[in-house]
Parts: C-alpha cells; structure tokens; sequence
C-alpha cells in the first residue's frame, strides 16, 4: 500500500470513529436532548439517555487508555465498571461534562489512528492479538450501535 493510501485509509477510519459513515453521529444524538427526559426510561426501554452515553464515554475511554497506554492500563470488570450506577445524571453539568469527555476522548484515538508511527496492523504486545484497527473499528461499531439506541430513545421521549 502506497503512502499516500495508507493516509487516506486513516482519514476513512477517523471518519468511521467520527460516525460520518453511520446514520447518526454523536453530536445529533446528544444535542438538545431534554434535560428532564435524560433519565427517563420509556416502557421496555433498558437505558435511559444518561446511562447510554455515560456507557460510550467509559467503553471509548476503556479502549483508548488499552490502545495508547499499556503501562497504565487497568482492565474494567464486565458489565458493572462499564455502566453509570444510577439512570439519572449526578447533577446539572454531569451531561455537558460526559459530552466533552467523550468529544476530547474521541480525538485523542484519531490523534492516535492518524499517527503515522502507529501501525495499524501490529497487535498489542499486552492483550491477545489485539491491533489499533481492530480497536478503531471497535469503537466505531460500538459507538454506532448504542446511539442509534440512544437516537431512538429521544425520538420516542420527545415524541410522546
């Protein structure tokens, strides 16, 4: 692969950690989200909003710290260290603080994607054959998923 592919498969990676090639992106999702629904569970829902985006700034947060930190990376205990323990923000600014965690989170890993001294394909000399694409493309998945969810659970709340 020439230099010039290799940076533009970064730049396509970045996009899909981004959500640029999902139906929905972060900002959409969690832009003018109610306050008062942000805890809120309508019937047969399993999270509220709080809870889904406190769970993708841990599990984004979780992977970047094992994909650029290895020394000082602690493994999480599934499912409880993963998820908030309660279905409503600890306080007025918690959502607003999460958003931004998440946003400086978010750039740090394309920080790391588009480093050209980071191989892509090298797997992690700590963990079991894991690689910074796997881990990009992890997140991007996982991110994807869960705010659909959450996109969902404000057109049902709002729509109600």
């Amino acid at each position: 692969m020439t230099k010039d592919n290799v940076s533009k498969f970064r730049d396509r990676l970045v996009s899909a950690v981004n959500g640029s090639e999902s139906h929905i992106d972060f900002d959409s999702a969690v832009d003018n989200f109610p306050p008062e629904l942000r805890s809120a569970k309508p019937h047969g829902a399993p999270h509220s909003a709080w809870e889904l985006l406190e769970h993708l700034r841990i599990a984004q947060r979780d992977i970047l710290d094992f994909s650029r930190d290895p020394a000082a990376y602690k493994e999480k205990k599934w499912p409880e260290d993963y998820w908030p323990k309660t279905s409503a923000p600890p306080s007025e600014d918690a959502w607003q603080r999460s958003v931004e965690a998440f946003k400086t989170d978010r750039q740090d890993l394309n920080q790391l994607i588009q480093d050209p001294q980071s191989d892509l394909l090298k797997p992690f000399p700590h963990g079991d054959g894991q690689t910074l694409l796997r881990e990009a493309l992890l997140v991007a998945n996982h991110n994807s998923y869960h705010l659909g969810q959450l996109m969902l659970l404000k057109k049902m709340l709002t729509s109600e």
